[in-house]
């Protein structure tokens, strides 16, 4: 009799211990006007949901929704342009000549312009200017203005309208009807707009069209630090790009444009010449145009600001497409993402003593205090960035990696690499390699993710958490097995995130600023900080409050979360990083859950039913 008392005792506290950890009862929900078409967690932490009743926001902590847009009725995901890093959406119904085109700012909860508030019947362009945080539209007016072509400058802060410039004044202009032809272009207190018919740049303080430069169909422009030397991009029927210069008073400055195959997809000013990359993708051709067409590769080039003319006798050979392109003192380093790395003088001599071999998909390409280290598929090596040669005598080669993770080591002066079922360890100094660790993944999964923490060395991938010790030896292996392929749940990490769009962000927000600079390894912290540098130079409320996001510290940064079959159906767990325990589950009830993972915030958003959302605390245990 005393035993099964006992034996009741221990059943009650381990039923105790389980509900302690289950949660099925949501912090708050959300319902919807309409059924729910598609969520996105914005880098803001607002979740912004597009749904049969209109566009709904949700915060982080607050009980209702935050804002709640239905101009429009029913809003489909097709019809979302999420700016990046910025707190702007644009909603556009209507196809490609919008007659419905709304610009949101989804921290705020305001509307800052919408096509029948201010005038227009129909759209033609919709552009985000940063970092100088306006709106530029394009499009026809209404019958009260005759239909007029007409370009407008809103204020993104106010949502006022700034300017309003009709294309067909003829006191302004006098080259007829003409449309829009690409995004236009800020420079000082102008505003330069591409038409059909010539480049207008329109004086922001006196709402005079100032000059015109016969240069039309541009798509876009760019314009070096000064502001004086501005280069406009023609894209030919044919895939290519044509290179236009002008001034900033309207002189044309090179004789003629200069073409270039394929599309660009970087350009740098620099004090030495135009640094091009432009991608040929002559994949879809057959037959006598594929004979006729150059190979699909990437082309470099180096031209003169003066004329445009070719810079280099003799390109350097590509032969397949740049995946890493950074601008260095001495030159132009660049990765292949089909293998090989070289590097380029602004004269166009090799300055490597000949191409370095590498495996395909350089992942990463980054600065070390020894030199510049590479991580392919199939090898990893620090260079001497001056000559090419390994610091290490020769490359590290491995078997084909499944997927590549790697991290530095500081206590231990290592790089580590995860290969998929192996884990190298090369000792900083002298470049000895061994196998620090084999390990296998359920499921057939590789590591995604390799970080170092106080007591080892965690590898995660979706189902799987394993930590070694810094000896490599096994200290735990947590594996929850997943619902099914179809599953449409995925973890955003807010940390990492925020890390991968520094570049973009950096080149997006600083005028002139070298969008091509190589970074250091594992330097985090540094990217993150050019994020919240980027949000902290513009002066508005919602990129303020983006800012204090950046810098706050992910809440669940100890913890990882799985999607899993629960004894009460499909949910989520939370395992703690250092021990592998569970920590908590949430049943989601749902047999192919749709949710998003505020990491920083640690918030869960479950879509529950057709129009509702649940948002679970993932803290609080």
């Amino acid at each position: 009799m005393k035993f099964s008392v006992k034996l009741i005792c221990s059943v009650l506290v381990l039923l105790t211990s389980i509900v302690s950890v289950a949660q099925d009862t949501p912090d708050y929900t959300y319902n919807l006007g309409g059924k729910i078409d598609f969520m996105k967690l914005t880098e803001s932490g607002v979740l912004v949901v597009a749904n049969g009743d209109g566009l709904a926001g949700i915060k982080p902590g607050e009980s209702k929704l935050h804002f709640d847009f239905n101009d429009y009725g029913k809003v489909k995901q097709e019809e979302l342009e999420f700016i990046p890093m910025t707190p702007y959406v644009v909603i556009s119904q209507g196809g490609m000549l919008s007659s419905k085109k709304s610009v949101l700012d989804f921290v705020s909860g305001k509307k800052l312009f919408a096509t029948e508030d201010k005038g227009w019947k129909m759209i033609y362009t919709c552009d985000v200017m940063m970092p100088q945080n306006k709106l530029v539209v394009s499009g026809q007016r209404t019958a009260k203005e005759k239909y007029a072509m007409a370009v407008g400058i809103y204020d993104l802060v106010s949502g006022n309208q700034d300017y309003l410039f009709n294309l067909q004044d003829p006191n302004k202009v006098s080259m007829g009807i003409t449309t829009v032809t690409g995004k236009p272009l800020i420079v000082g207190s102008g505003l330069i707009v591409p038409t059909s018919k010539a480049l207008l740049h329109i004086d922001m303080n006196s709402g005079n069209i100032t000059w015109t430069a016969k240069v039309d169909d541009i798509t876009w422009m760019t314009a070096d630090t000064s502001g004086k030397e501005i280069y406009a991009f023609e894209q030919t029927p044919g895939g290519d790009t044509r290179i236009h210069k002008v001034s900033n008073t309207g002189q044309v400055l090179w004789a003629d444009s200069h073409k270039v195959k394929g599309k660009i997809s970087r350009f740098e000013i620099l004090p030495q010449g135009l640094a091009i990359v432009s991608d040929v993708d002559n994949s879809g051709k057959s037959g006598l145009a594929k004979l006729a067409s150059a190979a699909s590769e990437s082309r470099i080039a180096f031209l003169s600001a003066s004329d445009g003319q070719d810079l280099w006798e003799k390109a350097p050979k590509t032969k397949g497409y740049v995946q890493h392109f950074y601008i260095m003192d001495d030159g132009i380093l660049f990765g292949i993402q089909e293998g090989g790395i070289n590097k380029v003088s602004f004269d166009g001599k090799t300055l490597f003593k000949k191409p370095l071999k590498t495996g395909e998909n350089i992942h990463t390409m980054a600065l070390t205090p020894k030199g510049m280290i590479y991580i392919t598929d199939l090898d990893a090596d620090i260079i001497n960035l001056s000559t090419g040669e390994s610091i290490w005598n020769k490359p590290i080669k491995y078997k084909k990696a499944k997927a590549v993770a790697s991290t530095y080591d500081k206590a231990n002066k290592r790089y580590l690499i995860s290969t998929g079922e192996e884990m190298l360890a090369i000792q900083e100094e002298s470049g000895e390699i061994s196998t620090l660790a084999n390990y296998k993944f359920q499921e057939k999964e590789a590591p995604s993710k390799l970080q170092v923490r106080n007591d080892g060395l965690l590898l995660t991938s979706e189902q799987n958490m394993v930590m070694l010790n810094f000896d490599g030896t096994p200290k735990f292996h947590e594996y929850y097995k997943s619902p099914g392929t179809s599953t449409f749940g995925k973890i955003l990490t807010g940390v990492m995130g925020a890390a991968s769009m520094a570049v973009a962000s950096s080149a997006a927000f600083t005028a002139g600023a070298n969008k091509n600079a190589i970074g250091q390894y594992n330097d985090y912290g540094q990217n993150a900080k050019n994020v919240q540098d980027a949000f902290s130079g513009i002066a508005s409320a919602s990129f303020s409050e983006m800012n204090k996001r950046f810098k706050a510290t992910a809440a669940t940064e100890n913890a990882q979360f799985i999607l899993t079959k629960l004894d009460d159906g499909v949910g989520l767990v939370k395992i703690s990083k250092d021990s592998g325990k569970k920590e908590k589950e949430i049943v989601l009830k749902d047999k192919k859950p749709e949710y998003e993972v505020d990491e920083i915030a640690g918030i869960l958003y479950h879509k529950a039913g057709s129009n509702k959302i649940n948002a679970y605390n993932l803290i609080q245990q």
